[in-house]
């Protein structure tokens, strides 16, 4: 059942509201490096992936961050994941958090999420790995999300395609830079040469460190490629570390939604990493209803947020009812 938000005056700007909290505590980063160097993978393979259902901030971007998380929360979430802007009450389109941010800034964000409680398990790097200034600003997200306590950077390449063999030569660079902080780099899918999970795991295996893995968007491999996730996912799900969660419909209408609402088996999807022993984000990016207009409204779209959640828990838990064996 949803829980009721935590009471945070209507009024609040996000001056006062990044305020309320101050920097993470070094018991939680400690916490959260030690399950990205290893911890997440304490448990036995072949023992209950700990999925974690998260609801990015996203799906809220027409709305204020603070109105966004208490909309999360309300919908029954313990975790969230942060990306990318939103419209606050001036009007103005403004990041989650700036990739010029100081650490310090993250931080505080973390710990107001904390105190609304939702645990932040991923953040957006908003940078193409091949931008010029894209190690230096993946860099500088890895120390945002050490200092937030939060265990993954996302990144992913451009729709035509990502240059591999300068990602390769990055993330060569990253990997330390990443376990030294005690934090993943994920790379997923967004079309063009780097578009399926086949393609990304190629690249990782080639980087061949254990901070940098893959996160897989399914609905980004049906969407922009039209390939099938569901025999992709078996190519690379040794290395997959965690979802963005988006179903896609070809018919009647070409587009992303929620998940259960597309042609996706989730099912399918989640079986090859049902039984890894770790801990697993699975992160809504899209909840939003096929051929329907999205709500004008943040209660409408906390509604899709809380259909998202169960459907999902009713995917995991019915598939942990099974052996790992199941075919």
């Amino acid at each position: 059942m949803p829980v009721n938000p935590l009471p945070i005056e209507r009024g609040c700007s996000r001056r006062a509201f990044l305020a309320v909290g101050a920097a993470a505590s070094a018991s939680v980063v400690a916490a959260v490096q030690s399950r990205a160097q290893g911890g997440e993978e304490a448990g036995p393979r072949g023992a209950p992936t700990g999925f974690q259902i998260a609801c990015m901030t996203l799906p809220y971007g027409r709305f204020p961050l603070v109105r966004a998380l208490r909309g999360i929360r309300s919908a029954g979430y313990e975790y969230v994941a942060w990306g990318t802007t939103h419209r606050e009450a001036d009007g103005q389109q403004v990041p989650v958090i700036a990739e010029d941010s100081p650490p310090t800034r993250a931080a505080e964000l973390a710990r107001t999420c904390r105190d609304m409680g939702l645990e932040p398990l991923m953040m957006f790097s908003m940078i193409y790995p091949e931008k010029p200034r894209g190690l230096e600003v993946l860099t500088h997200r890895i120390k945002q999300a050490a200092a937030a306590g939060i265990p993954q950077v996302l990144t992913f390449g451009h729709t035509e395609g990502g240059n591999a063999p300068v990602w390769v030569e990055r993330f060569k660079q990253l990997g330390p830079i990443a376990q030294d902080h005690g934090v993943l780099l994920v790379v997923k899918q967004h079309g063009g040469s780097t578009g399926t999970g086949e393609a990304c795991a190629k690249i990782v295996r080639e980087v061949d460190h254990p901070h940098i893995m893959v996160n897989y968007d399914a609905g980004n491999v049906m969407d922009y490629l039209d390939v099938d996730p569901i025999p992709d996912i078996e190519k690379c799900a040794d290395v997959v570390r965690s979802f963005c969660i988006k179903d896609h419909r070809n018919w009647p209408k070409d587009e992303d939604c929620g998940p259960g609402l597309g042609e996706i088996d989730h099912y399918r999807l989640l079986h090859p990493v049902a039984f890894t022993g770790r801990k697993m984000p699975l992160c809504c990016e899209n909840i939003f209803a096929p051929l329907l207009p999205r709500p004008d409204t943040p209660e409408g779209v906390d509604e899709l947020a809380a259909r998202a959640r169960i459907f999902l828990d009713f995917v995991v838990r019915g598939l942990q009812t099974q052996q790992p064996a199941l075919g």
